[in-house]
């Protein structure tokens, strides 16, 4: 689950990390407020949705170069700022041409900038440690400074047994170049933050920029938290923190209904019971030379209703133009898979290919539903003539 820039700014002030003081608007009036309260001479007025490189994106309405963060220098120009976000779609490189539409801002007190780091911590999933992340090439995509510039990144992953210790902090200090005077106060904020991640099951905390300001404090001037969806039911003040508006709204919907659903970029549509199989069904599909639109898994315990809702999920996205169910039948029986996938096409008035393989349990009968269905189904006999017959009759169709 990921959250807003001040959400978890609130979060992480809550362990003592050191953030710039600000309020959170919804309306033009409201940021003139929040400014007020907060005094000058300096302001930030921060578009606040789920994506990164919003001071590089831009407006889709706006002609001009002002992106989504912008330096103000009056009250009134604050207000004027927000008016201008409020209810615009933003775009950046991580939203898509698509953007994401600006619902609140958060206005927030001007840093005076002397340095900007990077600081991460995250779960490595190669060595399963926690992993502490930093760099000198504060402001930038951690991702384009791990390709343009690797040695500019220290990593440090974390014993389980120990936990953070103190020279794991000196590391990061004296890595990052701080005078001795900074590093006392970077290795408060560094444990603070730390306790944050650990203590709210978080799968990654970001501050990207870390600055050093003029006279020498550490302030974490931008701020990313996700969460393990998983350990969610452990923290109902972090769960209430959640937009949904900011999610995609077909894997809202098969939440809902206990399915694993995710949206992906291809064309092929795919529904498979197991997440190995689910895997393993994507993989073929691009070997073949397609592209899967999606990942789901509809469980080992599926009923005919959660399957025909799954398939009206994959057929509620636009670019799909065709659809591979692959079914191995061990729990999940064979025939409750067919009924559900002519009971969900008949409904929906089906109107892409569909390739459907079926294994396992009830093998025969579910084949048999199928073939007296009147539905133009493509049978397959193996996964792999599954993924060749899918792309073949996408390429057809396109």
């Amino acid at each position: 689950m990921n959250i807003h820039e001040y959400q978890a700014k609130q979060l992480l002030a809550k362990y003592g990390v050191a953030v710039p003081k600000g309020f959170v608007a919804y309306t033009a009036g409201e940021a003139k407020k929040a400014a007020e309260d907060l005094g000058g001479p300096v302001w930030v007025v921060k578009s606040q949705i789920h994506a990164g490189g919003r001071g590089a994106g831009r407006f889709k309405d706006d002609n001009s170069d002002k992106g989504g963060v912008r330096v103000v220098k009056s009250v009134d120009d604050v207000a004027e700022n927000a008016a201008s976000m409020l209810g615009q779609i933003l775009v950046t490189k991580q939203t898509g041409d698509e953007g994401k539409e600006v619902k609140r801002v958060y206005i927030e007190e001007g840093c005076d900038i002397a340095r900007e780091l990077y600081l991460g911590i995250l779960i490595d999933r190669a060595t399963s440690r926690v992993t502490i992340m930093a760099s000198t090439e504060g402001g930038m995509e951690i991702e384009e400074v791990a390709e343009a510039t690797p040695e500019k990144i220290l990593r440090i992953d974390i014993d389980p047994a120990t936990g953070i210790q103190p020279f794991h902090v000196r590391q990061i200090a004296f890595g990052l170049g701080l005078e001795v005077d900074q590093v006392k106060a970077a290795g408060k904020f560094l444990m603070a933050m730390y306790k944050a991640f650990t203590e709210l099951d978080a799968s990654i905390v970001e501050v990207n920029p870390l600055v050093v300001t003029g006279s020498g404090d550490v302030i974490a001037l931008d701020a990313k938290m996700n969460f393990d969806d998983n350990a969610l039911f452990r923290h109902a003040d972090v769960l209430e923190l959640r937009d949904e508006d900011e999610e995609d709204p077909r894997e809202l919907e098969a939440a809902r209904h206990e399915l694993n659903y995710i949206t992906l970029d291809g064309n092929i549509g795919c529904m498979v019971n197991g997440a190995g199989l689910a895997m393993a069904t994507m993989d073929i599909i691009k070997l073949y030379g397609g592209e899967p639109a999606n990942f789901l898994d509809v469980g080992g315990g599926a009923t005919k209703e959660r399957v025909t809702t799954a398939f009206k999920l994959i057929l509620s996205d636009p670019n799909v133009e065709s659809i591979l169910v692959n079914i191995f039948g061990g729990i999940m029986r064979c025939d409750v898979i067919a009924e559900g996938v002519v009971a969900a096409a008949r409904e929906v008035s089906l109107d892409v290919p569909l390739v459907v393989r079926l294994a396992g349990t009830n093998v025969d009968l579910g084949k048999k539903i199928l073939e007296e269905s009147g539905l133009p189904i493509v049978s397959a006999d193996n996964l792999a003539d599954a993924a060749e017959k899918v792309v073949k009759v996408t390429q057809e169709a396109a």
